[in-house]
């Protein structure tokens, strides 16, 4: 497991109404990250294997014109309970992501999501006011997967995914 616990980090939670596999189906398709990844306004680039250890995402961040291109690295996936990546967003520094999948059922799990900076500028602003921009992000992140992990799960149920 992680050697930065999610315990250290605030966390923000979901209840999904899709099983867990759904959640991770939506992790696992890293052209989707800049769909449910707030602030993420492009992905660029999907190393094979996404997201087993080791593998990158490059995506790009921030308003247009003004985007700067960096990469997420996978440090550990264990499918379909857990992900923990490190979001790196150069100039700002980078992020420790935690996400944890929890089943509820047959047909439910609960998302978490633990993040905080590890690296960078953003490391020495005091953690409440990080959090404070962090919590309300992850907040809508979890909501935007919600929203696709459902939809896809729904389809699926309908016959409409081979």
């Amino acid at each position: 497991m992680s050697d930065h616990p999610a315990q250290s980090r605030p966390t923000v939670s979901r209840p999904v109404a899709a099983p867990p596999e759904a959640v991770w189906a939506v992790l696992a398709d890293g052209w989707q990250y800049g769909t449910w990844v707030v602030g993420a306004s492009r992905v660029r680039a999907v190393d094979p294997g996404w997201p087993r250890a080791g593998a990158r995402l490059h995506h790009s961040f921030g308003p247009w014109p003004a985007v700067i291109s960096d990469a997420t690295v996978s440090n550990e996936a264990e499918a379909p309970r857990h992900l923990l990546l490190t979001a790196r967003s150069w100039p700002v520094g980078e992020a420790r992501v935690e996400i944890q999948i929890v089943p509820e059922g047959p047909d439910g799990c609960t998302v978490s999501i633990a993040e905080d900076a590890i690296t960078g500028p953003g490391r020495i602003v005091p953690m409440p006011v990080r959090q404070a921009l962090v919590l309300p992000r992850n907040r809508e992140a979890l909501r935007r997967l919600a929203f696709i992990a459902e939809g896809r799960h729904r389809e699926w149920l309908a016959g409409g995914e081979d």
